[in-house]
């Protein structure tokens, strides 16, 4: 099917215009492409209250039947893959091939989310009691996700969330509403009314959201700053968070790699969508034996990577999403190049229309550096060079930060025992940014509370409830 240019939000499963809407754009040229309502209180309002509603019915519903759900919903957009990428590709700026990762990332999740089971615990069968714990759900959850990969990361609060039997109310960010806006429309046949409702705003709605007196548990995915005031607001009614936040992630790579097949494997690990990823490689620190022929082989692959439209044939990297997250990659450049660090290559502004910053590599600037330790979510990348590996690994975790990070090398065990030493949620050996619906998926130190994935991940969406029976026979006794 084709989407027409009509964007509504999903309301107890009714499409709703709004009576506000705001503009938006696509980061390759700035040209508007779409309105998206702009929810009032009010509007947020009737879709706490639909989702309340819609609580018993469906918290009631066997879980095989949610189940169901889930996978039907994944179904669906499966069948609107085509016109859902090339919406996303269009408000969110990846190219054709990275929007229909995202987008059957998101059937995925779903799918993988609904293999999840609620675990029951035998506490005690004795004569004289039975004790067990369950989980229950826990309401109604606002779930907020961010423009970097607006359908998966939606996709990973949706499925545990409505698995786990809550209701929810959904908002993409004002940058990227639109393919979730249709998402609405393809499922809103396919759930009960109000199970799951999607609503469109400006910067206001995340803190309605958040302070709303009638939501049980925030979702939240997004920057540590925003991450803090939406614990900061949730706290006045106690509720339950999860927060998946900003990451300076590291990668250390060791003097046995094979130079010229790692290359192409650290330079999309650091510029996939084009850095605008929360697990990238920010850090990327080389041993000394092989920092000058591994940075000139990255560089050199750098130059063969297309950068433009992402509608257009080859492009493989795109614009940065939106206006603000461009000024901020713009002036920590322009910090680097007020101090003197040397550039390898990139550090000036693009000048064709859209948020385009080419990729840029920097050439062991000091550790103490704002492009060391500030998170950049851009195609900007220091190179720094080690070798020690006590001393390197000190390095890695000196940042408030712990979401992700990589070893890189040919000794597996040597790089698995460096890799438990990383203060991350996640580190990938050979690898990176490989996630799935059946294991956990956080952060430590100030990049977020809680998790995300597996059965940890559903449990967050859950309170545990013990119930215990004393027996008959014992009360007789």
């Amino acid at each position: 099917m084709q989407f027409d240019s009509d964007y509504r939000m999903l309301i107890g499963g009714k499409l709703e215009t709004g009576s506000a809407s705001f503009d938006v754009l696509n980061p390759a040229n700035e040209q508007i492409i779409g309105q998206a309502p702009d929810a009032t209180p009010e509007d947020l309002d009737r879709a706490v209250a639909a989702a309340r509603a819609a609580f018993p019915a469906w918290s009631a519903l066997p879980i095989e039947k949610r189940r169901e759900y889930l996978n039907a919903m994944a179904q669906a957009i499966l069948a609107n893959i085509d016109p859902l990428k090339r919406l996303l590709t269009s408000e969110q700026g990846k190219p054709h091939a990275d929007a229909e990762a995202d987008v059957g990332g998101a059937a995925f999740w779903l799918m993988g989310a609904s293999s999840l089971d609620l675990p029951v615990v035998v506490n005690e069968d004795s004569d004289e009691r039975y004790s067990e714990t369950r989980r229950v759900p826990l309401g109604v959850v606002g779930a907020i996700a961010p423009w970097n990969f607006p359908m998966i990361l939606a996709a990973f609060k949706i499925g545990p969330g409505l698995l786990a039997g809550n209701t929810m109310v959904l908002k993409p960010s004002p940058f990227t509403p639109l393919t979730t806006l249709k998402l609405g429309e393809i499922i809103k046949d396919i759930l009960p009314a109000g199970v799951l409702n999607i609503i469109s705003g400006g910067d206001n709605l995340g803190p309605w959201m958040t302070s709303h007196p009638d939501i049980d548990k925030v979702s939240f995915t997004g920057s540590t700053a925003t991450g803090k005031k939406v614990m900061q607001s949730a706290s006045a009614t106690l509720k339950r968070v999860t927060l998946e936040l900003g990451g300076n992630d590291p990668a250390i790579v060791m003097p046995d790699v094979d130079v010229e097949k790692v290359a192409e494997q650290l330079f999309w690990a650091a510029f996939g969508n084009n850095g605008q990823i929360c697990i990238a490689t920010k850090r990327m620190y080389v041993h000394k034996d092989i920092y000058e022929p591994l940075r000139d082989a990255i560089v050199a692959y750098a130059k063969t990577v297309k950068i433009g439209d992402g509608s257009e044939q080859g492009t493989r990297l795109g614009p940065i999403n939106n206006r603000p997250q461009y000024e901020r990659v713009l002036d920590l450049i322009r910090d680097a190049k007020e101090k003197g660090y040397t550039f390898l290559m990139g550090g000036e502004k693009s000048d064709v229309p859209g948020y385009f910053i080419p990729v840029t590599i920097l050439d062991n600037p000091p550790e103490d550096s704002r492009i060391v330790q500030e998170e950049q979510f851009g195609p900007v990348l220091p190179l720094l060079k080690f070798d020690d590996y006590d001393d390197v690994v000190a390095r890695a975790n000196a940042t408030e930060y712990g979401l992700g990070g990589s070893i890189w090398g040919n000794d597996e065990d040597k790089a698995f025992e460096i890799a438990k030493r990383i203060q991350s949620g996640t580190v990938w050996v050979n690898e990176v940014q490989h996630l799935s619906p059946t294991a956990a998926f956080g952060g430590m130190k100030q990049s977020g509370l809680g998790v995300e994935g597996g059965e940890e991940g559903l449990l967050e969406y859950t309170n545990a409830q013990t119930l215990v029976r004393k027996k008959r026979t014992a009360a007789a006794a």
